[in-house]
C-alpha cells in the first residue's frame, strides 16, 4: 500500500493480506477519536459504548492525556527499570494512594495478561505453593499460565498444552471452592465481575467467604481488575467497594484503561506479598517506562478532575431506568459501565442493527448478551441516542 492510499478499499485490503486474521473486524477504519465518539476514514462517526475492549476510560484523546504524553515524549521515550524515574515514581504513590488498605506497592508491566501472569508467580512465592483455583466463565489473557487459569473452555483449548496446577470451581459458589481449595493452593484468582461471558457477579457474602477461606488457609486473594479498575465501577477499584463486601484481596491486577490507550499494566500488592519478592525474581523491559507512566498519571488525574467516578454512577441509574422503556431488554447486569445488556432474543442481529446506526456494543460468550463498555464520560444525551436506536430497531 502506498503512502496516499487511503481509500477503505486499500486500507482493508492492506491489513486482510499482511496481518494475521485474529478478530472479525467491523467494516470501518478508524481515523480518530474524540471524547465517547470514533471517526471513520469517511467522516462518518459512531457513538463508542465498547471503549475499544474497555481501554478508553478517559475518551478518545482526552487533552490531559494527549498533552501528558507529548510532553513525555519530547523529554525521555524510555528508559529501563535499571534507573530511577521521577515520573514512575509519581505513578506508583498515586496508584498506591488510591487503593484499599493494605495494598502497599506497586510492579509495572505492559498487559492485563502479564500482570496476572506475575501475580500468580507471586501469590506461589509468598506460599511456596503452586496450585491456582479460578472460575467458570472467566479470561485472564492469552498468555500461558493465564490462558490455562481462564474458566473459558475454548480459550483453554487453543492454549494447549496447558500449563498444569489450574483447579476451577463455579463463580458464585463458595462449597465449591471450599471442597478443592486443599493445603496445594496458592491462589484463589477471580474476576470480580465476570465480563466476557455475559457480565456476572456474585452477591457481596460471596467475595466476604472468599477472604474468609483464604485467610483460614493461608491462601492468597487475586482480583483480576483488568476490566473493573481504574473507574470503571463508579469507584476505583472493585477491591475494597461495598458491592463486594469492602473486601481487599492481597493482589490486584490493572491493565485496560490504565494508560487511555497506551500499553501498561500493573500488579498492585500488600506489604506481606511484597516481603517475598527479592531482586530479579520479577521483570520486564517495557514496563514501567516513561511514556507509559506519563499516560497513568495523566490518566488517574483526568478522572478526579473531571468528576468521573461520580458521572458514571449517575449514568448507569439514568442508563438503567432507560433500559425500562425498552420491551426486549430483559435485564441490565453489571455495575458502572461495565454492563451487559440481556435481550429476550438473540443479541447478535442488535449488534449489528445498533453498527449500521453507528453504535458500537460489544458481544460476548452469553447469545443474548451485549456488552457496554464505554468511556467513563458517556452522559445522558449519549444514552438517549442508544435508547432511541433500541426503540427504532
Amino acid at each position: 500500500m502506498t503512502a496516499d492510499a487511503t481509500t477503505f478499499e486499500e486500507i482493508t485490503a492492506s491489513e486482510d493480506r499482511f496481518q494475521l486474521a485474529t478478530y472479525k473486524k467491523m467494516p470501518l477504519v478508524a481515523a480518530r477519536g474524540q471524547g465517547v465518539w470514533l471517526y471513520a476514514s469517511d467522516g462518518e462517526r459512531y457513538l463508542d459504548l465498547y471503549g475499544g475492549h474497555a481501554v478508553a476510560g478517559t475518551g478518545h484523546c482526552h487533552p490531559r492525556v494527549v498533552a501528558a504524553i507529548q510532553e513525555q515524549a519530547e523529554t525521555l521515550l524510555f528508559y529501563s527499570n535499571l534507573i530511577y524515574s521521577e515520573v514512575r515514581a509519581r505513578a506508583a504513590e498515586r496508584l498506591v494512594s488510591l487503593a484499599p488498605q493494605p495494598i502497599s506497592k506497586a510492579f509495572f508491566c505492559n498487559s492485563g495478561t502479564e500482570a496476572n501472569e506475575n501475580a500468580m508467580r507471586m501469590a506461589r512465592m509468598a506460599t511456596r505453593r503452586e496450585k491456582i483455583i479460578t472460575f467458570t466463565g472467566s479470561f485472564h489473557g492469552r498468555t500461558a499460565d493465564a490462558i490455562s487459569a481462564t474458566g473459558l473452555g475454548k480459550y483453554r483449548e487453543l492454549g494447549r498444552p496447558n500449563v498444569p496446577g489450574h483447579l476451577f470451581a463455579e463463580f458464585g459458589d463458595i462449597e465449591a471452592v471450599e471442597r478443592i481449595a486443599d493445603e496445594e493452593v496458592a491462589a484463589i484468582m477471580l474476576e470480580p465481575i465476570q465480563s466476557m461471558v455475559g457480565v456476572r457477579m456474585a452477591g457481596a457474602e460471596f467475595y466476604l467467604s472468599l477472604r474468609e477461606l483464604c485467610d483460614a488457609r493461608g491462601i492468597m486473594l487475586i482480583y483480576d481488575e483488568v476490566q473493573t479498575g481504574v473507574g470503571r465501577t463508579g469507584e476505583w477499584f472493585f477491591a475494597g467497594s461495598e458491592a463486594g463486601g469492602v473486601v481487599v484481596p492481597d493482589i490486584i491486577t490493572l491493565a485496560k484503561a490504565l494508560g487511555s490507550g497506551v500499553p501498561v499494566g500493573a500488579c498492585l500488592v500488600t506489604e506481606s506479598i511484597a516481603a517475598h519478592i527479592k531482586e530479579n525474581d520479577l521483570g520486564t523491559t517495557f514496563g514501567g517506562g516513561m511514556l507509559a507512566m506519563a499516560a497513568v498519571n495523566a490518566t488517574l488525574e483526568a478522572i478526579e478532575a473531571d468528576g468521573m467516578l461520580e458521572n458514571v454512577k449517575a449514568t448507569e441509574r439514568y442508563l438503567r431506568e432507560c433500559m425500562k422503556e425498552i420491551p426486549q431488554v430483559a435485564g441490565v447486569r453489571g455495575l458502572g459501565f461495565l454492563l451487559g445488556l440481556e435481550f429476550k432474543e438473540k443479541a447478535a442481529p442488535i449488534h449489528q442493527a445498533l453498527l449500521e446506526r453507528h453504535i458500537i456494543t460489544g458481544t460476548s460468550s452469553d447469545a443474548n448478551v451485549l456488552r457496554l463498555l464505554p468511556p467513563l464520560t458517556l452522559g445522558r444525551e449519549e444514552v438517549g441516542l442508544l435508547v432511541d436506536a433500541l426503540k427504532n430497531l
